[in-house]
Order: C-alpha cells, then sequence, then structure tokens
C-alpha cells in the first residue's frame, strides 16, 4: 500500500514513513492510493472474531508490506487488553432502532484511546526498525492529550509535547494531562483556543528545519494511522447488527472529522453504510458545510462540548479531496483560498457527493442539557455532552425505520460532571482512575500563542 497527499505534490510514500511523516510536506495529509476492499464474504468471516481480531484484518491492507497478520494481530491484542470491557467497544440498545456504541472504556475513558493505544505501538515498532527517537507534538481539545499521553508516556524512545487550550477543557480533562507524572510528557496551556493550538502544531510542520531538528512527529488524526485504526470500531458494531446483510447508519459527535472521516473509509471498503451523520454543537462549521457548500471559519465559542469547540476540521481536507475526485491541485487550491481570504464555497457537484452520504445536525447548549435529561429520564442512561449532539442527531435527520442507528459515546459521563448535575441534578458516580487524577499534583507550562516561545520551550526541554 501506498500514500498519496491530498494536495498533490508530496512524494508518495509507504505506511512507515507516512506514520513518522504525519504531515506531508506540501502541507496536506496522506490517504492510499488505493481503497481496499472487504467483500461481503470477508466481512462476515469475522463474525465472531475479538475486537483486536476484527481490527487486525481491517487494518492489515494498510501495512500489508509492513508487517505480517501474526505480528498485528498480536500488537492489536496487546493495545486493547488495557480496557476494562472484554469486548472493547461494547453496545446498549436505547431504542427499537436505535443503539449507543460505547468508545470509552479504554485507558482515559475517551474513545481517542482507541486509535491511540494502537498508534503508539506501531511507532515502537517504525523507531525500533529505525534505531530512532521522535519528538511527538499534538493538540488537543480535551481527549487526544490525554490518551496520546497513555499511549506514550515512558516509553524510551518517544518526547510528547501536548499543547491544549487555557481554560477550554474540562478540569479533568485536564488532570488526565497533567498529572501523568512520566519523565517524557511535557503539557503546554496555550492563551487561546484549540484552533489556535492546532495552527501552532501546522506551524511546526511546516517548519522544515525545525521539524527535521527535533525528528517531530505527529499524534493528532492528521496522522492517517489515526484515522486507520479509528475505521475499526465501525466495521465491528456494523457487523454485530447483521452488516454485511444488513445496512446500518452511524451517527458520529465531530468537530476535527477524524472520526467522521473514519466512516467514510469503511464505506469506501465496503462496509454497507446507509447514512453516515455528522453532529456538531454550536461550532456548526461541518454542519453549515454539509448544508451550504460554504466552509468558513469563525471564532470557536466554548461550549459544553469543549472537545468539539473547533472551527478549523483539519481532517475535512481528506473528504475535500475525496469529493473533488481526488483533485490533489484542486484541493490545494481549496486549501489556499481558506488561508488567504478565510473561507471558500465548494463545487454543487461536489457537496450533492457529500451529501450523498453525510446528513449533519446542529445542538447549542440549552439542546445538549436537554438531551442528556431525556436520555436519562427516558433511557436510564446518562451520556456525556458530546455523545449528546450524536443523540439528538440520530433522531433528527430522518434516516429510513428499519435501519439501526449507531450513536458513538465518545466519553464517560463523568468526564464532564457539571455538565451532567446542570442537566440531570446530579453528578454521575465517578471511576476510582478519574478521582485518583484529581488529588495529584499537576505539571505543566502556560505560554503564549506564539510559535518561537513554544519551539524554544520545545528545544529547551529537548536538549
Amino acid at each position: 500500500m501506498r500514500y498519496l497527499s491530498t494536495r498533490g505534490d508530496a512524494p508518495v510514500l509507504g505506511f512507515e514513513e507516512v506514520l513518522l511523516a504525519g504531515l506531508a510536506s506540501d502541507g496536506g495529509l496522506y490517504l492510499p492510493e488505493t481503497w481496499p476492499r472487504l467483500d461481503a464474504d470477508a466481512l462476515r468471516a469475522m463474525r465472531g472474531l475479538s475486537y483486536a481480531g476484527i481490527a487486525a484484518r481491517v487494518v492489515h491492507p494498510f501495512v500489508e508490506d509492513w508487517m505480517e497478520p501474526d505480528e498485528l494481530l498480536a500488537m492489536t491484542a496487546d493495545a486493547y487488553a488495557a480496557f476494562d470491557h472484554p469486548a472493547v467497544t461494547p453496545m446498549i440498545q436505547t431504542g427499537d432502532d436505535d443503539w449507543l456504541l460505547e468508545l470509552f472504556h479504554g485507558p482515559t475513558l475517551a474513545f481517542k484511546d482507541i486509535a491511540l493505544q494502537l498508534l503508539g505501538r506501531l511507532f515502537d515498532r517504525a523507531l525500533a526498525r529505525r534505531g530512532e527517537r521522535v519528538t511527538i507534538v499534538g493538540a488537543t481539545s480535551g481527549d487526544t492529550g490525554s490518551a496520546a499521553i497513555a499511549g506514550c508516556a515512558g516509553r524510551a524512545n518517544m518526547e510528547v509535547y501536548i499543547l491544549f487550550p487555557e481554560g477550554r477543557v474540562s478540569e479533568v480533562q485536564r488532570r488526565q494531562m497533567t498529572t501523568s507524572g512520566a519523565a517524557n510528557v511535557h503539557c503546554l496551556s496555550i492563551e487561546g483556543a484549540f484552533d489556535d493550538c492546532q495552527a501552532l502544531v501546522k506551524a511546526m510542520f511546516a517548519d522544515r528545519a525545525f521539524r527535521e531538528r527535533v525528528n517531530m512527529a505527529a499524534v493528532n488524526s492528521i496522522n492517517w494511522a489515526r484515522v486507520m485504526a479509528q475505521t475499526v470500531y465501525y466495521v465491528a458494531s456494523a457487523i454485530r447488527l447483521g452488516a454485511p446483510d444488513r445496512e446500518v447508519a452511524f451517527s458520529v459527535p465531530s468537530a476535527n472529522f477524524g472520526a467522521a472521516f473514519a466512516g467514510y473509509v469503511a464505506h469506501r471498503m465496503g462496509l454497507p453504510v446507509a447514512r453516515l451523520v455528522v453532529a456538531t454543537n454550536a461550532n456548526d462549521i461541518l454542519h453549515r458545510f454539509l448544508a451550504t457548500g460554504s466552509y468558513r471559519p469563525g471564532a470557536a465559542t466554548p461550549t459544553l462540548a469543549p472537545s468539539m469547540d473547533i472551527q478549523v476540521s483539519s481532517n475535512f481536507e481528506r473528504l475535500l479531496f475525496e469529493i473533488h475526485g481526488r483533485d490533489g491541485a484542486a484541493t490545494a487550491g481549496l486549501m489556499a483560498r481558506l488561508g488567504q481570504s478565510g473561507g471558500f464555497e465548494a463545487e454543487p457537484e461536489a457537496r450533492r457527493r457529500a451529501a450523498a452520504l453525510m446528513a449533519s445536525h446542529r445542538l447549542d447548549d440549552d439542546g445538549i442539557r436537554a438531551e442528556i435529561r431525556r436520555m436519562y429520564e427516558t433511557r436510564g442512561v446518562a451520556v456525556d455532552p458530546h455523545t449528546a449532539c450524536g443523540a439528538a442527531a440520530a433522531r433528527s435527520v430522518g434516516i429510513d425505520g428499519g435501519v439501526p442507528v449507531i450513536t458513538h459515546a465518545q466519553a464517560h459521563p463523568a468526564k464532564f460532571p457539571e455538565a451532567i448535575a446542570s442537566s440531570i441534578g446530579r453528578e454521575p458516580d465517578m471511576p476510582a482512575s478519574l478521582a485518583a487524577v484529581m488529588t495529584r499534583p499537576e505539571r505543566f507550562a502556560a505560554l503564549p500563542n506564539d510559535l518561537a516561545a513554544v519551539q524554544a520551550f520545545i528545544l529547551g526541554e529537548s536538549t
């Protein structure tokens, strides 16, 4: 399997090079040259397999020139052994055709663990083969940071720097990052919003001299391996409900678009996806694009669902590339217009291609509280604010009756106790692992939204 850039002007690479590069040299994102297919027989053959077994089969076509099937199966088994449920991603039924896919049974109780537990091990293998050490730099709107730390803490061949927006993640999310205690982990509180943190990371990747000096790598979902690993839980959950002999729909809380794009990948691989619903909070740039074709970011608004407080969705470039006929020059032109004039309008046919698979829905804070309350009072389930966006969207976009709708439950509700309490009058029970981080000492650096300051900090810590 070879990988090309969405902007069409970077070298075509193999999996190991893409894993370590993160961002392409032309500023684009990597995607496979061709989509591997899982036919109906291949999907049926996964019935009854463990999650790790399904993961090995879904992932293998993307790494087939780099890793043998048995080694990959051993790696996925090791990655998911740390999860606290034997199914890894269990499901609960909340209506005749409604299901919640619980993606929060990993070490940090959020869906990011599913990809990042595997990513840390993929990095280990690549770095051991090369005899190298990397500096991992990532931006987080809440959950990526702690999941990346959990996947990479203590690994001798990695130094990890996580940028998070000051005051814009929940206290639990912040403490999960800042109480790690691992010597190779460094948390940076940045003045501004997540989009500012993400822009700093992209700028560091664009600075070739700096990137090469520190041997920089990415854990954000700009790294193709993140999206690849997330594709697995689409396949696993659909198979449980009868795929490939039955269509399924998914409702996905989304902001940076990595989780939603993984559903697109599953669809391109042959999974029978009837509808892919993109659920947003008040930061609704994805909803506006799917409704109108206009992509014009504004200022991010703080909400009860902080991990979705994003206006510039990095992975959306991958979808733009796909719906514009995999034309790298066209995608590069759109991204240039975004940088120069603050937005663009997609071609009508491109928007129609997206709308053929995807629907969208927006929920503000009042709606989030109402949905948390509805789920609790009618279904007896406490959901976090991000999952509430997905649950409301699943009911609101008009999916055909008889098609099961799988809503991604992306975080344990205890990570957002204030939002839950304001919705149902009580805080959710806190798992022991979360209670422990609330008493540990924190360690982080507060920095301005300034590229030179962040680079100087990284260089100082790396020497």
